[in-house]
């Protein structure tokens, strides 16, 4: 019997996001900058078994401090991206997965554990890998790239050092739902490096309550990371540090619940 591989899936930051058109078919064309940072799911993958395992470790600070599952959890069976990338390489594995990324943040946690299946199975088949998401492309590169197409594109930059404070709601931000939204608003140009932060607000508009609670703590205004919810501040890393334990106390404070974490850039995969 094969060993048990151990992969790490490293959550993405998307720092600058423009869509510069819509194809005949509906998939909206990008242009974005994309990092990978050292927040990530875990997979143990057992090849020639069946079988498919979460576990939700996704740490939510709140009133007391408490530690909750991810809302909206992760699909079963056919629909989750794993079990659709095993079937796209022709793979059996038992996966066991360790979720530590929050689904529906805007942070590629479905993307990235499909990007892992596909480098642990050696396909390096972007038409394969953008069949499964438009995140998945760059998540099997990782690093810092500037993605563009449908995602399909993924052209590597060079690394740049960085941290970043992420504050996560406990909400769902469905990504169709927020290009259907930016659809219907005509295509409007975000203010801040993201032309779906319009559409993420209309469609969530509980963002706007934890945009301004991230405001008043760090006296900066947060940038929302892709499709939603995650805002997200760029600092020093012993700032940041500090910035998350100050934004972690008012999330308790005010009664609310959120991931609050400080995150440093990776090199690519």
């Amino acid at each position: 019997m094969p060993p048990v591989e151990t992969l790490s899936a490293h959550a993405k930051l998307t720092r600058a996001l423009r869509v510069v058109g819509v194809r005949d078919d509906g998939y909206h064309l990008l242009e974005a900058e994309m990092a990978t940072v050292d927040l990530a799911d875990e997979l143990e993958i057992e090849p020639g078994l069946d079988g498919f395992e979460v576990v939700d470790e996704v740490a939510f600070v709140g009133e007391g401090g408490e530690i909750g599952p991810a809302v909206g959890g992760i699909a079963p069976g056919a629909e989750n991206l794993v079990t659709k990338a095993l079937a796209a390489v022709g793979r059996r594995a038992r996966v066991r997965l360790t979720k530590r990324i929050p689904a529906g943040a805007g942070l590629g946690g479905g993307s990235s554990d499909a990007a892992a299946v596909l480098r642990w199975a050696g396909a390096d088949d972007e038409t394969l890998a953008v069949g499964l998401g438009a995140d998945v492309p760059f998540c099997v590169v990782g690093g810092r790239a500037l993605v563009s197409g449908i995602g399909e594109r993924v052209e590597p930059l060079d690394f740049e050092d960085f941290t970043a404070v992420l504050v996560t709601p406990a909400l769902k931000v469905s990504t169709p739902e927020v290009y259907r939204t930016w659809d219907a608003l005509g295509g409007p140009v975000g203010e801040h490096g993201n032309d779906l932060e319009p559409a993420a607000l209309a469609l969530q508009p509980r963002l706007l309550w934890w945009r301004d609670l991230v405001f008043s703590v760090a006296g900066e205004r947060p940038r929302l990371a892709g499709s939603g919810g995650t805002w997200y501040i760029e600092r020093g890393p012993q700032s940041a540090g500090c910035l998350a334990t100050e934004i972690a106390a008012a999330v308790r404070a005010e009664h609310a619940r959120a991931l609050v974490v400080a995150v440093s850039a990776t090199p690519a995969s």
